[in-house]
C-alpha cells in the first residue's frame, strides 16, 4: 500500500514539468490502485478472522474502515512523511519546564518515520509534554537494527522526565520497542509503559507476501518471533509484558488476525471497526495513552473496557 503511494509520487514529480496533464492522471490512478487493494486486505483480514477470538466488524464497520484508511493515508504517506517530517523538532527543551508526569519516545512503524508522529508532537507540546523520537533505518533491514536507535532516543527521555519513559509505538515500531528491551537485562526497568498500536506482536498473516528483512520477521511463526519470545521469557519471565497496553482493531487490515496485536498479561483494549494507519490517530488511544503520561487528563470514568 505504502509502495503505491511512493510511486504514485515519483511519477507526479518526474512527470509535472513534461505534462502536468499525465501526472495528474497518474496520481489519480495511484489513488484508484490505493483503494482497491484496501478493499483487499479488508476482504482478506475478514477471510482469515473467521476463525480469530474478537468478534469481527459488520459491513458497515468494514465499509467504513475503507473510507476512513482511503482518505487518511494520502496525507501521511504523500505530505506528511516525505516533506514534513522535520517540521516538529523533538520536544527537550531543558529538564524541569514541563509539565509534570513521564517523557515519551515515539516508534513509528513499516515503511514510516517520525513524521508519522505529527498529531502526537502537536497534542505533546500543547500538553507540556517532552517527548523523542526516532527514525527507524534502514527501510527495510532488520527490526533489531532499530534497538541502538531507540536507546539513544531513551537515554536522551530520561533525561528529561521525573518519572520514567513511556515508549508509544505504532505497527512494527511495537516489535521494535520489545527488541530493545530484551537487548539489556535492566532496560524493563528503565520504562514505565509500552504502548503499542496495532503491532503484530504474533506476526501477521499479510507478512507471508513479504520479501524484505523486516517484513520476514513479521510473519506467523518466524525464527525472529520466536527467538524474540524465547529471550524476554528468559531476562523477564512473567513480568514481560506487563508494562505493555495493547490498543488493536478487528477492522485492522494490515495486523490481522486481530489478536495477534495481543499480549498475555498485558492490557489489551480494542477500539472496534478502525483501520491500521487510523487507529494510531483515534482519540480514545491518543486521550487515554496521553493520560498514563498526564495523568490529570482525563478521568478513570473515561476509560474503555479493557
Amino acid at each position: 500500500m505504502a509502495a503505491a503511494w511512493v510511486t504514485s509520487l515519483l511519477w507526479l514529480v518526474l512527470m509535472w514539468p513534461r505534462s502536468p496533464f499525465w501526472a495528474s492522471v497518474g496520481l489519480m490512478l495511484g489513488a484508484w490502485s490505493h483503494a482497491i487493494i484496501l478493499a483487499v486486505e479488508l476482504a482478506l483480514a475478514s477471510r482469515v478472522n473467521r476463525t480469530d477470538s474478537v468478534t469481527q466488524p459488520s459491513f458497515a464497520q468494514r465499509v467504513n474502515a475503507w473510507w476512513q484508511e482511503a482518505t487518511l493515508t494520502p496525507s501521511i504517506f504523500l505530505w506528511r512523511q516525505p516533506f514534513r517530517w522535520r517540521d516538529l523538532p523533538d520536544n527537550t527543551g531543558t529538564a524541569g519546564r514541563f509539565a509534570p508526569g513521564s517523557t515519551v519516545v515515539l516508534i513509528h512503524g513499516f515503511v514510516c518515520n517520525r513524521g508519522f508522529w505529527a498529531p502526537w508532537m502537536q497534542a505533546m507540546r500543547n500538553a507540556g509534554v517532552p517527548y523523542t523520537s526516532v527514525n527507524l533505518e534502514p527501510v527495510f533491514g532488520s527490526i533489531d537494527a532499530g534497538v541502538p536507535l531507540i536507546e539513544d532516543a531513551v537515554s536522551r527521555a530520561e533525561q528529561l522526565g521525573a518519572k520514567l519513559p513511556v515508549l508509544v509505538c505504532h505497527s512494527m515500531g511495537g516489535l521494535a520497542a520489545r527488541a530493545w528491551l530484551a537487548s539489556a537485562p535492566g532496560n524493563l526497568r528503565r520504562v514505565g509503559r509500552v504502548i503499542t498500536i496495532g503491532s503484530p506482536h504474533h506476526g501477521t498473516w499479510l507478512a507471508r507476501w513479504s520479501r524484505v528483512t523486516n517484513g520476514r520477521q513479521m510473519r506467523q511463526h518466524s525464527d525472529w518471533l520466536n527467538a524474540l519470545a524465547a529471550k524476554e521469557a528468559a531476562l523477564h519471565g512473567h513480568q514481560a509484558y506487563t508494562p505493555f497496553l495493547c490498543w488493536y482493531s478487528n477492522a485492522d487490515h494490515i495486523v490481522f488476525p486481530t489478536s495477534t496485536a495481543m499480549l498475555p498479561d498485558a492490557d489489551n483494549r480494542h477500539v472496534p471497526g478502525v483501520p491500521h494507519v487510523a487507529l494510531a490517530f483515534h482519540p480514545t488511544v491518543m486521550r487515554e495513552s496521553l493520560a498514563m503520561v498526564v495523568p490529570a487528563a482525563i478521568s478513570p470514568e473515561a476509560r474503555t473496557a479493557s
